[in-house]
C-alpha cells in the first residue's frame, strides 16, 4: 500500500478533504493534473459567494453551520484571510419564485435575517436599483471566500499535518481490487485502501456508468466591471448579493482589488462537451444580456465588460451533489458533482469525504448527495 487514503483533485472540495483527512490520518496521499488553485478549474475567478440563506433545500443549512466554522478554523490554522465578511442580499420580486422560497426556508432552519424594503434598500445600499415590487432579506452571516487563497492555504495545512501530494499528474484510471485501488498515471501506479474523486469536472471519466449518465460538464462564465466610484463597491459598503426580479437575475461580490467588481448572470451555466478545453470568449449574446442587466441594475458600474472568464464544473441531473462511495463496499468515494454551488460548503464536505472514506465516521441526513440514488436509472 502507497497509503490509507488517495485524493485526486486538489481544487474546491479535494483540496479541503486533503486538509481533513490529514487531521485524522499520516496516510494521506494528493493527485492534482495541474497545480492546486489553478486558474482553469472552478477555483478561477478571484472569490465565490458564502451565505447562510438557502432556498429550499434545508438539509444544506447544517453543512453550512459547519462550513461556516471551518473557514475560520482553516484561516487560524494558516494565517491567510480567506473570508471576507461583508454580509449577503437576497434581492427578488416580492411575491415572486425566490424570496417567498427563501423566506420559507430561512424560518424553518431558524437562520439569522433582516428583510429590507424598498426604501430601506436605497438608504443602506444605495448601489442597487430596485423595482416597485422588490425586496430584500440580508444575511448577517454571508461574504466573499477568496478562492486561490482557500485552496492553496487548505493544501498547506495538510502538508504541514503531514500530507504529501503530487501536482502535474493527472489520473488516467483507477481500478478497484479486492485490497485497495490503484492509481494510475502515465506509466506509473500507486494503491491505495481508499480514494476519494474529487477532480470536478474531469470526474466523470473515473466514474462508473450509471454516474456517467446522470452528470454532465458545464461551462460557468464570469463578468466583471469598473466602479464610477470604487468605495462605494468595497467590502466595507457593498455585500455580496443574489437578485432575481423578473425576467433577470444575477449574482456578484464586493471588489477585492479596488477597482472591479463582480456581477454575473445567474444560472446561465450551459453543457459544454468536456471539461478542457472550455471556451473562455462569451458569445455576443451572453456580453448582451449582462450589458443590460448591470444597466438596470448598477447605475455606480460602467455597464462595460472588462475582464470574462468561464471554467468548468460538474453537474448532476438534479443539481445536488455526489458525495458518498459507489455502493456500500465500495472503496471509491465521489466528492465531485457540486453544479455550481459547492464552494461555500468545500470545508464541511471535505469533513465527510475524508471522515466516511477514512472509515472514522459516517453521516446521516445526506440521501439527497449520496451517489447511489442514480443506481435504478
Amino acid at each position: 500500500m502507497d497509503g490509507k487514503l488517495a485524493v485526486i483533485g486538489l481544487g474546491s472540495i479535494g483540496s479541503m478533504a486533503l486538509w481533513q483527512a490529514s487531521r485524522l490520518s499520516d496516510s494521506v496521499v494528493g493527485f492534482e493534473a495541474a497545480s492546486p488553485g489553478h486558474a482553469r478549474s472552478a477555483v478561477g475567478g478571484d472569490t465565490r459567494l458564502f451565505r447562510m440563506l438557502y432556498r429550499g433545500t434545508q438539509s444544506y443549512y447544517p453543512i453550512l453551520q459547519r462550513s461556516r466554522s471551518l473557514w475560520a478554523e482553516l484561516e487560524a490554522e494558516t494565517g491567510q484571510n480567506i473570508f471576507i465578511r461583508c454580509g449577503g442580499l437576497s434581492i427578488g420580486t416580492t411575491g415572486g419564485p425566490y424570496i417567498p422560497k427563501l423566506l420559507e426556508t430561512t424560518r424553518i432552519n431558524g437562520a439569522d435575517h433582516e428583510i429590507l424594503s424598498r426604501e430601506e434598500m436605497a438608504e443602506r445600499y444605495p448601489q442597487h436599483n430596485l423595482r416597485p415590487d422588490d425586496v430584500a432579506v440580508y444575511d448577517p452571516h454571508a461574504g466573499a471566500l477568496r478562492t486561490d487563497r482557500a485552496v492553496t492555504a487548505a493544501v498547506a495545512a495538510a502538508q504541514a499535518n503531514g500530507a504529501t501530494f503530487h501536482t502535474n499528474t493527472p489520473t488516467d484510471g483507477i481500478q478497484e481490487t479486492d485490497d485497495g485501488v490503484t492509481v494510475t498515471s502515465g506509466d506509473k501506479s500507486w494503491t491505495f485502501e481508499n480514494v476519494i474523486v474529487s477532480s470536478g469536472g474531469w470526474s466523470q471519466r473515473l466514474m462508473p456508468d450509471f454516474l456517467q449518465k446522470s452528470t454532465e460538464p458545464y461551462r460557468i462564465y464570469l463578468t466583471w466591471f469598473v466602479a464610477r466610484d470604487p468605495a462605494e463597491f468595497s467590502p466595507e459598503r457593498f455585500p455580496i448579493f443574489i437578485r432575481i426580479s423578473g425576467e433577470r437575475s444575477m449574482y456578484g461580490a464586493p471588489s477585492v482589488d479596488g477597482v472591479t467588481v463582480k456581477a454575473t448572470l445567474d444560472g446561465r451555466g450551459a453543457p459544454t462537451p468536456q471539461a478542457d478545453p472550455v471556451p473562455r470568449d462569451l458569445t455576443s449574446a451572453e456580453i448582451s444580456e449582462t450589458m443590460e442587466t448591470v444597466t438596470e441594475f448598477f447605475p455606480g458600474l460602467f455597464p462595460n465588460i472588462v475582464r470574462s472568464d468561464a471554467f468548468p464544473d460538474l453537474y448532476t441531473k438534479d443539481g445536488h451533489a455526489l458525495l458518498g462511495p459507489l455502493n456500500d463496499q465500495s472503496r471509491i468515494y465521489c466528492a465531485t458533482g457540486f453544479s455550481g454551488g459547492g464552494f461555500k460548503m468545500a470545508p464541511g464536505y471535505g469533513e465527510i469525504a475524508a471522515s466516511e472514506a477514512l472509515g472514522k465516521r459516517s453521516f446521516d441526513g445526506l440521501d439527497f448527495v449520496r451517489p447511489q440514488r442514480y443506481k435504478s436509472i
